[in-house]
């Protein structure tokens, strides 16, 4: 059974750096791995006062949902000991951690007391306090992966647009608004319809409308010092490129993949993305390799982007910590992104990331008629011994994430029909009328903006 360990005060404090800049480590080119990998090398990290920062130790993952459930099997292959802060007992990664401790996680207290049981704490998600990740890292109670200065860009979407802008990565057109006069500015200036987000705390689809008018985002304004505003991209699809990057500056790139959304969740991924030209992969590959370099993170980093018709990439979000869309990789790369970003926020070697198979395609278990998942998940396993399947441990709502399938092969048309069979399997009740499933027809990265 997990420990749950509601007194903070019962371990001492470790020691860690206090980054706080956004400077930008060593890019040298090392060499590519093969497959579709990249590899960059970089300057060795040392901690406070010089001292050379020791690899390993023990991870405090603050946030107890899947990606933090996804990283235990990984830490335990490492034997690396990992402290998960849970606001719940039942929550996806406090049923499998073997060590949890109680708290929110923007509980300064709480967040402090985690950093003072470990030598470093990194994220399940981006919501933790700006100011209480600081205060850690003044306080040197422990190494925070990625940096406060870091995550900030992950945090704010105003903050990421005005960095990537300043920096020259690709980004559509976009105008941070205070009121209804600005945003109509801004409306008229985008072509009279635009893409509106709350700068924090989205994600799903969640803080974004699309808008022909400034009533419209009227409710948004009287809660938000500010909102961004971005034009709407004509895109034909979205990708992904994902880097894990050590604190020394070592980095690595996944192959490019696509996405498809359902009502603003992701829902399929494709490894690697179909139809994309070498050149134009490794030039995506670069883009996030130079984004994580800029930005200066550690551990991985998801680089969401529109592809547009002339080929060409817009910076869409980005995530500091393992993504959704990088899922595939748990059963279709040599090194998953969940292995790789402890590796990376440890500050161990980076691991290969050459894919297993010609093909991957990751489908997401959403709620949907069927509440035992698990016998939904017997019968797909029984019907195609393929296909792996992860289950969240999380009760069903329809919508909702509970778990995700990947099947590996060299067909993709074949590999896609037997993810989306797993997915309606496991998903639906069989013995009742009201099914929702994926259309198997879907075509990656045709969905309208509005699902975003």
């Amino acid at each position: 059974m997990p420990h749950h360990d509601s007194d903070p005060t019962t371990t001492p404090a470790m020691s860690g750096d206090s980054r706080d800049g956004d400077s930008r480590d060593g890019d040298s080119r090392d060499g590519d791995s093969r497959d579709g990998g990249l590899r960059d090398s970089g300057p060795h990290e040392s901690g406070p006062g010089g001292r050379d920062a020791a690899p390993g130790g023990r991870i405090g993952i603050v946030g107890a949902g899947q990606l933090a459930r996804m990283m235990i099997p990984a830490a335990v292959e490492l034997d690396l000991p990992v402290v998960v802060l849970a606001s719940d007992p039942a929550e996806s990664a406090a049923q499998a951690a073997a060590r949890v401790r109680l708290g929110a996680h923007d509980d300064a207290d709480a967040v402090r007391a985690l950093a003072g049981a470990c030598d470093v704490i990194t994220f399940d998600h981006e919501h933790v306090p700006q100011e209480i990740l600081r205060g850690i890292e003044q306080e040197g109670r422990a190494h925070v992966r990625p940096s406060a200065a870091a995550l900030r860009h992950a945090q704010d979407k105003i903050v990421m647009r005005e960095r990537l802008t300043a920096l020259g990565h690709p980004c559509p057109r976009w105008w941070a608004v205070r009121d209804e006069e600005s945003l109509a500015r801004a409306l008229d200036e985008a072509g009279g319809r635009a893409v509106v987000k709350t700068p924090r705390g989205g994600y799903d689809g969640h803080g974004v409308r699309i808008v022909e008018r400034a009533a419209e985002a009227a409710d948004w304004l009287a809660g938000a010092d500010e909102l961004l505003v971005e034009e709407l991209v004509p895109f034909t699809r979205e990708l992904s490129a994902q880097v894990a990057r050590r604190p020394g500056g070592e980095a690595v790139a996944y192959p490019v993949v696509a996405s498809t959304q359902r009502d603003g969740v992701c829902f399929e991924v494709i490894a690697p993305a179909p139809d994309l030209p070498a050149e134009r992969a490794r030039g995506i590959q670069d883009l996030a390799l130079a984004i994580a370099a800029d930005l200066d993170v550690t551990g991985m980093l998801a680089v969401e982007l529109f592809e547009t018709a002339d080929g060409s990439v817009l910076v869409n979000e980005l995530a500091m910590r393992p993504h959704n869309t990088g899922h595939w990789g748990m059963d279709g790369a040599v090194t998953g992104q969940f292995e790789q970003h402890l590796r990376a926020v440890a500050d161990l070697p980076l691991g290969d990331v050459a894919p297993l198979a010609p093909w991957a395609v990751m489908v997401n278990l959403l709620g949907a008629t069927r509440e035992d998942l698990a016998a939904g998940a017997a019968e797909a396993m029984a019907a195609d011994p393929g296909v792996k399947v992860h289950l969240y441990g999380k009760g069903v709502r329809p919508g909702r994430k509970v778990g995700h399938v990947t099947v590996l092969g060299s067909d993709l048309e074949d590999v896609r029909a037997r993810a989306l069979r797993a997915e309606r399997t496991i998903i639906t009740d069989p013995s009742r009328t009201d099914q929702t499933s994926a259309e198997p027809g879907t075509v990656p990265g045709t969905r309208d903006l509005e699902d975003a």
